[in-house]
């Protein structure tokens, strides 16, 4: 008897400091939907995602992944120039009605704050098991299919979101970002026909171009633990 009492009392900091361990990544996946935003009706359509999470700390880290999902579109309802250019009170012939359907890749990184710290373990850390977070990042934009050529661009992230640590490893969540995208060409039709500039505005590096968002629910695992240095 003394002797499982003697393997408890040595084993059991051992069992609570695996329980506070804290970890360098987490990897994982989504699901949710995307929709677009751009010069004609939006659509939306599904979406996935897979995930690899650094953290810093319990406030700060940073998401690489690949997402990928559909956008749609059509011009029923709305009065687009055949001409922009045209003279005139309404600038010419109105366009014919088309819709889109494309698949759009979304490679890139992004910036998260969170603003409670993050986590579990002993009381005294303030962690906390729920907490809403923004982000910011960068990545890469590929639409294609639908009978279009592929076209390709930046864009930018930005938004909001939630996480919760179900268990010490376990986390799941919810993410809706706006892309905003520096290419014109996702509202693309099989038969070539596309949005660009429909009013006979200008664009810009950003101005009058295709964006996109992502709504996400996702679940990752924490991976690659510390190094705690041993105290005797």
């Amino acid at each position: 008897m003394k002797r499982i009492l003697t393997i408890i009392s040595f084993s059991l900091p051992l069992l609570l400091q695996a329980e506070e361990l804290e970890y360098k990544m987490d990897i994982g996946g989504g699901v949710g939907l995307s929709h677009y935003w751009g010069d004609a009706n939006t659509g939306t359509s599904a979406m996935g995602a897979v995930t690899c999470r650094y953290i810093f700390n319990p406030h700060m880290a940073v998401r690489m992944g690949i997402e990928a999902g559909g956008v749609t579109g059509n011009t029923e309802g709305i009065y687009i120039p055949a001409d922009a250019g045209t003279p005139g009170r309404e600038g010419g012939t109105r366009l014919q009605d088309f819709s889109f359907s494309r698949g759009v890749m979304d490679i890139g990184a992004q910036f998260e704050i969170n603003f409670l710290a993050y986590g579990m373990g002993a009381g005294y850390k303030k962690l906390s098991r729920i907490t809403p977070y923004a982000l910011i990042g960068f990545g890469l934009t590929v639409g294609m299919g639908g009978g279009a050529p592929a076209k390709g661009g930046i864009n930018f992230p930005v938004g909001l979101g939630v996480k919760y640590k179900v268990k010490p490893r376990l986390n799941l969540g919810l993410e809706w970002a706006m892309h905003f995208s520096t290419t014109d060409g996702l509202d693309i039709t099989r038969e070539q026909r596309q949005l660009s500039d429909p009013y006979g505005i200008k664009s810009g590096f950003m101005k009058n171009k295709d964006s996109y968002s992502f709504l996400m629910f996702f679940i990752t695992y924490d991976i690659c633990p510390k190094y705690r240095k041993c105290n005797n």
